[in-house]
């Protein structure tokens, strides 16, 4: 199989990270096993890439692809893509999202459910009190 990897991507990649001000020398580098479907074959390969840019401490970790050079490839593109998003202030934005999703997924508290069975016993003695008499 031949590497879908071109020369003229790597040197794009690397122009890309040098204008971002990434170096591979601020770059820690982990290849670890992966997770999720694959069987046999994700037990054995340690192809997800784990990339930690260490002033600034983003971390990575991609298992795009089967092969680890891709995914070396891909999970640098990933940095570059979240330092720009650092830069133009879309990161916050996204963690904002994450977060009210983990609030709104949250269980609800005691006091909380405690209240709303409260309204709706009131309301319930409402609607009963609306019914019209029984024996008619």
């Amino acid at each position: 199989m031949q590497n879908p990897i071109t020369a003229e991507k790597i040197a794009a990649l690397e122009q890309r990270m040098a204008g971002l001000g990434i170096v591979d020398a601020d770059l820690l580098e982990k290849f670890v096993r992966g997770s999720g479907s694959g069987g046999q074959k994700i037990n054995k390969t340690s192809n997800c890439v784990f990339l930690k840019h260490l002033p600034t401490g983003v971390c990575i970790k991609c298992q795009m692809d089967r092969s680890r050079e891709m995914n070396r490839f891909l999970a640098r593109r990933e940095l570059c893509e979240q330092f720009e998003k650092i830069r133009d202030g879309k990161a916050v934005a996204k963690t904002q999202a994450i977060e009210k999703m983990r609030r709104q997924k949250r269980p609800r508290s005691r006091n909380s459910k405690l209240r709303s069975v409260a309204d709706k016993r009131i309301l319930s003695q409402k609607k009963s009190m609306r019914r019209s008499p029984p024996g008619d």
